[in-house]
């Protein structure tokens, strides 16, 4: 649509640029191993949407991949190795990796993979152990 907001994002060093289009399907934060291990860090914050809604708009000859598992393609430049979004196909949707999209408020509304947590966020948002029912998982919620 004419009227949806567009956000633009970029790798690290600015060889590829992606935008986004209209409005995400969820944010939150993962706690996952692997998500652990791909970003270094304790913790992703993710932005999911509809996989059309997601363009590679500059640079898509130094967009590389790595898949270890079903559930995500991992997308990088190859320049920079700057981490740049993750397609789920089991689950429908991307994630662009929230800090990539500057303009785009952050509004986080649940915690999955919490059982994998190695940083305890008391936030009030729900905690799943794994992930929603609706995505596949238990549904079950652990305590802050």
């Amino acid at each position: 649509m004419a009227d949806e907001t567009v956000y633009a994002g970029k790798c690290f060093c600015g060889a590829v640029e992606v935008t986004v289009s209209g409005e995400p399907v969820a944010m939150g934060y993962c706690h996952c191993r692997s998500c652990q291990h791909w970003s270094a860090g304790p913790i992703n914050s993710f932005t999911l949407w509809q996989p059309q809604a997601v363009r590679v708009t500059k640079g898509g000859e130094h967009v590389e991949s790595f898949q270890k598992t079903d559930t995500s393609v991992r997308k990088f430049c190859d320049t920079c190795g700057g981490h740049l979004y993750s397609e789920h196909p089991l689950w429908g949707v991307t994630d662009v990796y929230a800090p990539i999209i500057p303009d785009l408020a952050f509004v986080p509304t649940l915690h999955v993979n919490y059982e994998d947590t190695i940083l305890h966020i008391m936030d009030g948002l729900p905690k799943f152990r794994d992930m929603p029912a609706e995505m596949g998982g238990s549904g079950e919620q652990l305590p802050e």
